[in-house]
């Protein structure tokens, strides 16, 4: 039987940081990967056309870019290939009726643009940034700790108790919901350009908890913009894989774990589909959700509470992502947002709630809130000479419609057919037509992922959730995946366990691979 000091099941980014950090340092490490190549969910394909590089899945790293992944390593991976590309604007919001704002990375920029939407609101939102301030090294700095660590526990107490008699400000905002956080503000508009990210995390802007992610979000892309690696999302992946082959340890593709080997209640290996058997001298590292983890992989040897647990593990709301090949870029009315990262088009706050309740409901959304990124702005080498390519990411779908919301799509059984996926398409196109006046006209090319392929191409994302399990209170910070596990080490000696269904959960941020890499460094 082959031998490694450490097994590492699945290649997700957060799986390659944990694998490069130990190569780095000497250990003889091993990654497994079912799929034709190492990644997950970063994965760039010539999905519509040839010569235009689409990101199937994840696109931007802002999380990653600011944390200390590339603090530490970021030099490394530039020498492997890995290089960013970002924008001053990094988000915004467009309006049917023509009304659009940006996101500034400059606070003065940001306060100007505040304020032109509102009399007052720039210094509305530099009062907001301020009063975070005291708290943001602390509660950015539990990105990157084990939550069931005395240390995080220490930090946890700092924020909420702080060295008053009662407790911090802080403590009300992690229970805010987003809408009651961005009513500080009297322009909709800035609202409705705040607010709709909580849904990138997993959140809706009326759900108890999601306030504190608001200005989490605003802080995180005012430092780190919205960064794009050179050539497409899976650059970072590669670079990572580069990495951990340089120094020594392997990565083997189209191969499936199907078994973790356990004895006397310590990991010891894995076993594969085809019968093979790889030893683990030191651990065994699974980037998978507890449902994979302890139903599938270690069954009877997991104890029986947990096997329960892991049976109520729960998946969130499905996307559509429509990637679109273009003749010509975008004609954006506003010509700022040629220079845009990621902006959200919606009818604002109220109909982006609204969208997300009829997805809560198993309902197609009738006029759905959602992203438009157009890559090629700032990377132009992704689609031939004058064309370009564009992303349109429609969060808060249902897995499996029994329902639309509008009245005019039959959902069948709810299965993504052809047919289904070809009119919800249509349907969010027409909203597009209603903000880019050169769409559909421009384009020529396009594929659509629906949450069927999600759930079919990583069996992490259960239905088609392609964060990876739900995020609300029940199932977030030490509730997150489950209450017997808290943190990243399992019951099983030498099993730890990193990815969207650990803290700090979903996102290209590398934050759980960090983690449990220094756990084991540090053992």
């Amino acid at each position: 039987m082959e031998g490694h000091d450490i097994v590492l099941i699945g290649s997700g980014h957060n799986a390659l940081v944990t694998a490069a950090y130990l190569a780095r340092a000497g250990h003889d490490v091993l990654v497994l990967e079912r799929n034709d190549r190492p990644g997950g969910l970063c994965r760039t394909e010539e999905l519509t056309l040839p010569g235009f590089r689409h990101d199937v899945y994840s696109a931007s790293h802002p999380l990653l870019l600011a944390g200390p992944v590339m603090r530490e390593l970021g030099d490394e991976l530039g020498a492997r290939g890995l290089t960013y590309l970002n924008t001053d604007l990094p988000t915004g919001v467009s309006f049917p009726d023509g009304r659009t704002a940006v996101f500034p990375r400059s606070m003065d920029a940001m306060v100007a643009e505040a304020d032109r939407l509102a009399a007052g609101d720039g210094a509305t939102f530099a009062a907001w940034m301020e009063s975070f301030a005291p708290y943001a090294p602390d509660v950015f700095g539990l990105f990157t700790q084990d939550l069931a660590e005395p240390e995080a526990m220490a930090t946890i107490d700092r924020l909420i108790r702080g060295d008053g008699p009662g407790l911090t400000p802080l403590a009300t905002t992690v229970f805010e919901t987003g809408r009651r956080e961005v009513s500080r503000f009297r322009s909709p508009v800035l609202q409705a350009m705040l607010a709709p990210w909580v849904m990138h995390l997993g959140r809706t802007p009326d759900e108890v908890g999601s306030g504190i992610w608001v200005i989490l979000v605003a802080l995180a892309i005012m430092q780190a913009g919205m960064p794009t690696p050179a050539g497409g999302s899976e650059a970072l992946t590669t670079a990572l894989t580069r990495l951990v082959t340089d120094h020594g340890g392997k990565v083997v593709t189209g191969t499936e774990v199907s078994g973790i080997l356990v004895e006397n209640g310590r990991a010891v290996g894995v076993c594969t589909d085809e019968g093979e058997r790889y030893a683990a001298r030191e651990a065994v590292v699974a980037s998978t959700n507890v449902d994979q983890l302890y139903l599938r992989l270690l069954g009877k040897d997991a104890p029986e509470e947990l096997r329960a647990q892991a049976a109520r593990y729960r998946y969130g709301r499905g996307c559509l992502q429509i990637h679109l090949a273009l003749r010509e870029p975008p004609r954006w009315p506003d010509p700022r947002f040629a220079r845009i990262g990621q902006p959200h088009f919606t009818t604002g706050l109220d109909g982006c709630t609204l969208a997300a309740a009829q997805g809560m409901a198993g309902l197609l959304p009738s006029e759905p809130t959602f992203t438009v990124d157009c890559p090629t702005a700032q990377d132009p080498g992704r689609a031939p000479d004058g064309a370009a390519i564009m992303r349109i990411q429609v969060l808060e779908m249902p897995c499996h419609p029994h329902g639309d919301a509008a009245g005019e799509i039959e959902v069948g059984d709810g299965t993504w057919t052809p047919d289904l996926t070809a009119r919800m398409t249509d349907r969010v196109l027409g909203i597009v037509a209603q903000h880019v006046p050169n769409i559909p006209d421009a384009v020529i090319g396009q594929a659509v992922v629906t949450p069927d392929d999600i759930a079919r191409f990583n069996p992490n994302c259960g239905p088609g959730d392609p964060y990876g399990g739900a995020s609300d209170l029940a199932q977030a910070y030490l509730l997150h995946a489950m209450p017997g596990q808290p943190g990243h080490r399992t019951q099983v000696e030498g099993l730890y366990q990193v990815g969207a269904g650990t803290w700090p959960g979903h996102g290209v941020n590398g934050n759980s691979g960090y983690i449990v890499a220094h756990q084991l460094l540090a053992s």
